[in-house]
């Protein structure tokens, strides 16, 4: 069985992509283990010059490590991923690499009926970053709009469709998990690269 991390990619107390995470990790328990990880708390990047980690960032660092892939869940603010989760990945590409070659699923919920194709598409280019580096799934977007409605009293998605196509994604995520294993002839050097990523001496 898979063991994913699930990342909020907002740190609002009360979030939509919080509830549709904690729908995947009741739905898919039979499936992969999911686990929540929170990116509030966390300060506001500032690029210490003693290179010094927070330890919330580090922790999460190595769950992220172990997991075989990631889940991230993002609202969509001013057609952009939340500063807070763009915050979070900055401490997670600070002289760490969790991400090198890192499956990574994104999908999102919004009050609205656009979704969060734009801050999807954002942060996959964030994640595909040289400091980064992360097996973003393609062709995956998976929006839930009108989220404050999408869920019943046990929280549950009511949209049949929507259900149906997550499933589907959430099955794709696995195989993609298992084929991004089989990619990793060039794993070594990538995360070479990243660790000796130095913008200033470029």
């Amino acid at each position: 069985m898979h063991k994913f991390i699930a990342m909020v990619g907002t740190n609002s107390d009360e979030s939509t992509n919080r509830k549709l995470l904690q729908y995947m990790q009741s739905h898919y328990a039979d499936q992969a283990e999911i686990e929540l990880m929170e990116i509030k708390g966390l300060p506001i990047f500032n690029k210490p010059e003693n290179h010094e980690i927070p330890a919330q960032a580090q922790a999460m660092a190595n769950k992220i490590e172990q997991a075989d892939g990631v889940i991230i869940s993002t609202p969509e603010y001013d057609h952009s991923a939340p500063a807070a989760l763009l915050n979070a990945l900055e401490w997670l590409s600070f002289h760490i690499q969790p991400f090198v070659d890192k499956p990574v699923m994104i999908i999102g919920a919004s009050y609205g009926a656009l979704g969060t194709s734009r801050a999807q598409a954002h942060l996959r280019q964030v994640l595909d970053s040289p400091e980064l580096r992360a097996r973003i799934m393609p062709s995956s977007e998976f929006m839930l709009g009108h989220s404050l409605q999408a869920f019943d009293d046990q929280g549950n998605l009511t949209d049949q469709q929507k259900a149906t196509k997550l499933d589907g994604l959430f099955k794709d995520f696995q195989v993609f998990v298992e084929i991004t294993k089989k990619l990793k002839n060039a794993n070594a050097t990538t995360y070479e690269e990243v660790r000796e990523m130095d913008w200033e001496k470029l």
